[in-house]
């Protein structure tokens, strides 16, 4: 089992447990590796220190919100030379996580008074040519790029420049999310053109008005091999991350979903898109 997506302490928000005590969790129950996420700072330092002498692979990345400088092509470098294999486009400071309502985690940056947020094209075109440049350094280190919190017609932006720029790795941050609320049609549009789309277990756990069969649903139209399983769990209010995977998986073959492919969801699939 591999997990694209988990939260540990420190944190801005409360957190279930820190970074070696996450890891140490995935290790006892097999996991080959994970990936360490921080809205507010890069966790591949942090990723490097929970992984050392452990028995799986325990990989950082960058988020690029308030506190990095948005679409910050200096930071994206940084991250990268020091071997982070996932940059997330803005999260919690997107302009369409701010208009979405949604106030969990909040601002990366609460200090500050709160602007209108990160937006790319077409609905801000001021940032293509940062952007551009961050896909370029992608591309070059054969990294993920995930869309984060942007907006539907952003995240579709992203995806085709992403791909015109070199970029071989595309990951769609739980496309049927609140943010960016796709359709499964629109999903299967972008996973045609090569991306690969997130379901998580803090779907199921904890967005209004998602459900097993839901997500199944969404899983059914878009593909098995198209989709990944991860948890974003990490909140006090969850499961640990290999046990919110494990229900997720039961939750879904309820459903009637083939148990060995969610198993290559949350196993193969992402292990195959981050694994240099």
């Amino acid at each position: 089992m591999f997990d694209v997506h988990v939260h540990a302490g420190p944190c801005v928000v409360e957190r279930a447990a820190d970074d070696l005590d996450t890891v140490a969790t995935y290790e006892a129950a097999g996991f080959d590796g994970c990936v360490l996420k921080g809205h507010c700072e890069p966790t591949v330092g942090r990723a490097a220190a929970a992984g050392k002498g452990r028995d799986l692979a325990v990989h950082g990345g960058i988020v690029l919100n308030a506190t990095v400088g948005g679409f910050n092509p200096v930071a994206v470098a940084a991250a990268l030379s020091m071997g982070g294999r996932v940059v997330w486009l803005p999260t919690v400071d997107a302009r369409a996580h701010h208009a979405s309502g949604l106030d969990h985690p909040p601002s990366c940056a609460p200090a500050l008074p709160r602007g209108p947020g990160y937006a790319a094209p077409p609905v801000d075109p001021s940032g293509t040519a940062a952007l551009r440049t961050v896909f370029g350094l992608i591309a070059d280190a054969d990294a993920v790029l995930a869309t984060g919190h942007l907006g539907a017609d952003e995240t579709a932006w992203v995806v085709a420049e992403a791909r015109r720029c070199g970029v071989r790795r595309l990951l769609l941050t739980h496309p049927s999310f609140t943010v960016p609320g796709l359709s499964a049609a629109a999903t299967r549009e972008l996973t045609d053109q090569g991306a690969v789309a997130e379901i998580t277990a803090y779907q199921w756990l904890h967005q209004a008005g998602m459900d097993a069969s839901t997500l199944a649903a969404f899983i059914r139209a878009v593909g098995y091999p198209h989709c990944l399983l991860s948890s974003d769990v990490g909140q006090p209010t969850s499961p640990s991350a290999p046990q919110a995977l494990a229900d997720l998986i039961e939750a879904l073959t309820a459903e009637g979903l083939d148990r060995g492919a969610l198993r290559a969801m949350a196993s193969e699939i992402p292990a195959t898109l981050v694994t240099p």
